[in-house]
């Protein structure tokens, strides 16, 4: 069968954290692509993690390149390539040079790796998602974007510091656009079993749930120059793993709706289980009339950037 190939679109924070990531899982061996511009700069971080491998005791071909044809015949490749935020912009900002970008990635990957699963993360991520999908033509179950896993990781990771409690004792949910009208299901959230409803007041939840839409800004603004890596690089491997392992994972994903949650043809946060045949089914929560609302809101947001995208 021989190993997996993984290409990564997109060589910087995120890119390097990845290819570190993929490579201490030994998902496959790693493509890490950027402009020409770049290509020395990823050699150089293939290179630094190929040389930790015996340190790490893991088995994985590290590269980088400015070529597609090295992307040829991929199995998963994960995009990040795009400009990241800067303080006081929203993802909404980026849409015009990102979509630029997006495009000139979905053109060469429908050429170069057909067959692939793909998992985007540029931003704004709803609208990238659906402009990928839309140029390349692939079927819906191999193009999806990685939004809904690290939104609730975030609201999972504040759920923990505020109990003082596992973070691998918690589960939550939260569906929508990728951005500040993202609709975190408290009422679905569990510690160990659990109801988090039964844990904290309503009005904690309420200022975890509003810290989780904040949660990318709060970072950019932090960092002061760009945006988060860590927690993403995590939430995409975790969904490549899924698919190349076949483990059936259920995330909330960005993944192309067709009538569920009466949304169609527009990518949105939900539930999927992704194996491997990709996003291989939406899962349907029955919604409160609340939670209807704030979904309808989020999907507003999203059908504005989409349309922006002029696909």
């Amino acid at each position: 069968m021989g190993r997996k190939k993984i290409g990564l679109v997109g060589g910087g924070q995120i890119g390097g954290i990845l290819a570190l990531l993929a490579t201490q899982k030994e998902l496959g061996d790693i493509v890490v692509l950027d402009i020409p511009e770049m290509e020395s700069y990823v050699k150089g971080k293939a290179l630094d993690i190929m040389e930790s491998t015996p340190v790490l005791g893991c088995d994985a071909k590290v590269e980088g390149t400015s070529n597609y044809e090295d992307l040829a015949g991929a199995d998963v490749n994960i995009v990040t390539a795009g400009l990241p935020r800067k303080p006081g912009m929203s993802r909404e900002d980026l849409l015009s040079t990102n979509v630029k970008i997006i495009t000139a990635v979905a053109e060469q990957l429908k050429k170069h790796a057909p067959d692939s699963f793909n998992i985007i993360l540029t931003n704004p991520l709803d609208a990238m998602v659906y402009s990928f999908k839309k140029i390349t033509g692939f079927p819906k179950e191999r193009v999806v974007g990685m939004a809904g896993v690290l939104d609730t990781s975030r609201f999972c990771s504040f759920v923990a510091m505020e109990l003082g409690i596992s973070v691998e004792d918690i589960s939550a949910t939260v569906l929508g656009g990728h951005g500040p009208t993202m609709v975190p299901l408290f009422r679905l959230a569990t510690v160990g079993g659990v109801p988090l409803t039964e844990l904290l007041p309503m009005d904690k939840i309420e200022a975890i749930a509003d810290r989780t839409r904040k949660a990318g800004t709060e970072i950019v603004k932090l960092l002061g120059n760009g945006s988060a890596f860590f927690s993403p690089a995590a939430s995409a491997i975790a969904m490549a793993e899924s698919y190349i392992k076949d483990k059936r994972r259920v995330f909330t994903c960005a993944a192309m709706c067709e009538g569920e949650y009466g949304i169609d043809g527009y990518y949105i946060g939900v539930p999927v289980l992704i194996g491997a045949g990709g996003v291989e089914k939406v899962l349907e929560i029955k919604l409160t009339e609340e939670e209807k609302a704030m979904l309808a809101n989020s999907l507003e947001a999203v059908k504005k950037a989409t349309a922006e995208t002029g696909l």
